[in-house]
């Protein structure tokens, strides 16, 4: 008897390959090869010059704020816990029995929070959405993530949120300080995915890549 996976059905197989890249010899690709190599490491050094620079931006003072939990309520400072610097990713509300796609996208590539908490940087979920809808989604989706609502705070609007955002805070004693957002593309470069499938000929199979003709693409929020 054949067993069939449910979690593949209606879902778009990818293992055919309707386009090959030009195929050359060894010493052919090797050459393109180290030409890609140089560029890679001339983005690699600058990369590095950002995260040198982001490390040199300056601090703005930042509120406490009282956030609703599954269990009661937690501040803003509580979700420091023994570390000194706070990752949040503000999780979009979409309204009522919606979940934003691009949220959970990038939530189910949010992985080794203890190895993260080890290297001194604790992360929490924060949403406009209402904490019973925050819990419906947890469950269903198993993640257990600190994950709290700021409804009826002035959280998301004092971030400047527009839709989802990453925010970076550091804390001395009780003093909370905001150091670093972003969103958009700069959340997107974050995901495991997303850099894996960057190194793969096909990469994301989006339509706003840059692709060779022929090349399997697809629309992005399809």
């Amino acid at each position: 008897m054949t067993t069939t996976d449910q979690s593949s059905i209606g879902q778009p197989t990818r293992s055919a390959a309707p386009a090959l890249p030009p195929v050359v010899s060894a010493q052919e690709w090797q050459q393109a090869r180290d030409e890609l190599m140089v560029l890679e490491k001339q983005a690699t050094r600058s990369l590095d010059a950002l995260a040198a620079r982001r490390r040199r931006l300056p601090a703005m003072r930042f509120g406490n704020y009282e956030f609703t939990t599954a269990d009661g309520t937690t501040t803003l400072l509580d979700l420091f816990g023994d570390n000194n610097e706070l990752v949040v990713y503000q999780f979009m509300d979409a309204g009522p029995g919606n979940q934003c796609p691009g949220c959970t996208h990038f939530t189910r590539n949010v992985v080794n929070l203890g190895t993260l908490a080890r290297e001194g940087v604790s992360w929490a979920h924060i949403s406009e959405m209402p904490i019973e809808q925050i819990t419906e989604i947890t469950a269903r989706e198993g993640w257990t993530m600190p994950f709290v609502s700021s409804r009826g705070t002035t959280f998301f609007a004092d971030n400047g949120v527009v839709g989802f955002m990453l925010m970076v805070y550091l804390r001395a004693g009780d003093d909370i300080y905001r150091t670093y957002t972003t969103g958009s593309r700069g959340v997107d470069r974050l995901m495991f995915l997303h850099n894996i499938l960057d190194l793969t000929p096909y990469g994301r199979r989006q339509d706003w890549e840059d692709s060779p003709e022929g090349w399997p693409q697809e629309p992005t929020y399809g």
